[in-house]
């Protein structure tokens, strides 16, 4: 917001000969608010690329800065050939001069650090106590200490009924245990603002309800591990998830609205892209074929809305003899078995472009979980719990788990995807949608997951 406010300041200043207010006729009319907005609407997009707007802490503020810095000089250029373009008699003595476009960049540039450290130490800050001590509480604090998360603060664990008798001082070495009496007197001296219940089993007077309900009348925020864990890592731990979660949870509704909205976005987003891409793809079809022998486009089976299978459409990226006896087998890093240009169009993702096709024909979207094969499908569906869920929605070209997860070569790795498709399929909106494809630039262009 404070960027926007720059950009309104530095317009009003560079038109103080009324230049752009005479091409557009006056200063508020539909072409000026226009720009003004979809110029908005950039800022967003390059902040959520550069990942800007991730909860994850980054090493220092100077990291946070360089990302910054970056996303501001891009959105400074596109802003003044947008101007140069939409406004070529616009002759403002500072635009296109380093006194305009210099204290711009600079602004611009300090908002996100000056946000972080005001997240970090200010009032915004979270300091969270998790009550149990078993193994969901010790799986929710090794998980924030290997990932810790912007103004959250783990002040302590508090043993519960259930916990048993120990001497330990510090739950896993690094987080202290609290044992005590009065939770509600615990909560004042340590000053914290929220309590996550990290116990599986909650019957039996485990629970020191009478307390926590005195804590929340006073505005102690209370959520258990899965609510958290949706909430701050965007995934559901499958360790604690339970079944009559998903089933009576709120968010998997998919009205008629929300279908319609997102399957036309789907047609008008593939058929422009498809457009876009024609000669990236004559280029890319063109290189597969001087290369090796072989069909330049590859067809393969692939499950997506409600376990109907279909034939996904990719470059191929492989040798023709790739699984020649018949196996399916996840690609791993270094795998022999792509080609020279399979390495290329894999890191960059243009081996998927021929998908758009699927898009327009109703098997896939833009956005949603990757469609799986098969045989993985059944294998993960024997191991992993609620594997089925992800199947709810049209699989994607990319998705929530692609961009917050590298790619998946082992049954670990899926469990751990399977939480973030989880958690997309019961709050995916226009919004995450957004958010996923600014993201999805941000993964393509640092080569994040390929293989």
């Amino acid at each position: 917001m404070l960027a926007f406010g720059g950009l309104l300041f530095a317009l009003s200043v560079i038109d103080g000969n009324g230049e752009l207010a005479r091409h557009a006729g006056e200063w508020r009319t539909p072409f000026t608010m226009a720009f003004a907005g979809g110029f908005a609407a950039m800022l967003l997009g390059t902040n959520l690329a550069a990942g800007l707007y991730r909860a994850t802490r980054y090493p220092s503020r100077s990291a946070v800065f360089a990302r910054a810095i970056a996303a501001a000089v891009i959105d400074t250029v596109i802003f003044y050939v947008a101007v140069r373009a939409l406004a070529p008699n616009l002759n403002g003595p500072a635009i296109g001069t380093p006194a305009f476009l210099f204290p711009y960049t600079l602004l611009v540039a300090s908002v996100r650090p000056l946000l972080f450290l005001a997240q970090q130490c200010g009032p915004a800050a979270r300091r969270v106590l998790v009550l149990g001590t078993g193994p969901d509480a010790q799986d929710l604090v090794d998980t924030l200490a290997r990932n810790p998360q912007r103004g959250l603060e783990i002040v302590g664990v508090v043993p519960t009924n259930n916990s048993g008798a120990s001497t330990a001082t510090t739950l896993n070495g690094h987080t202290p245990i609290l044992p005590c009496n009065d939770l509600v007197d615990l909560v004042r001296r340590s000053r914290a603002n929220e309590i996550v219940v990290a116990e599986r089993e909650q019957r039996g007077g485990v629970l020191p309800l009478r307390d926590m309900l005195e804590c929340r009348i006073h505005g102690v925020r209370i959520t258990d591990k899965t609510a958290f864990y949706e909430r701050v890592h965007g995934e559901f731990p499958l360790d604690s998830l339970k079944a009559s979660w998903l089933i009576y949870g709120h968010g998997f509704e998919q009205g008629i609205g929300r279908r319609f909205a997102k399957r036309t976005t789907d047609i008008v987003a593939s058929a422009i892209l498809l457009l876009l891409a024609l000669p990236v793809m004559a280029i890319t079809a063109a290189a597969i074929a001087m290369e090796s022998e072989g069909p330049v486009i590859y067809r393969q089976e692939r499950v997506g809305l409600k376990g109907r299978t279909f034939q996904v459409l990719k470059f191929r990226s492989m040798r023709t003899d790739a699984e020649a006896d018949g196996r399916a087998r996840w690609a791993g890093a270094g795998d022999p078995r792509v080609t020279r240009v399979g390495r290329i169009i894999r890191k960059t993702r243009i081996d998927e472009l021929p998908q758009l096709l699927n898009v327009l024909r109703g098997q896939m979207s833009i956005v949603g979980p990757r469609p799986e094969r098969p045989a993985f499908v059944e294998q993960l569906k024997s191991d992993i719990r609620f594997y089925d869920v992800r199947h709810s929605v049209r699989p994607g070209l990319t998705g929530w788990a692609q961009v917050r997860f590298n790619y998946a070569a082992t049954l670990e790795d899926s469990r751990r995807k399977l939480q973030f498709d989880l958690y997309y399929v019961k709050n995916h909106s226009l919004a995450l949608d957004l958010r996923i494809l600014f993201e999805t630039i941000r993964v393509v262009l640092r080569g994040e997951g390929a293989r």
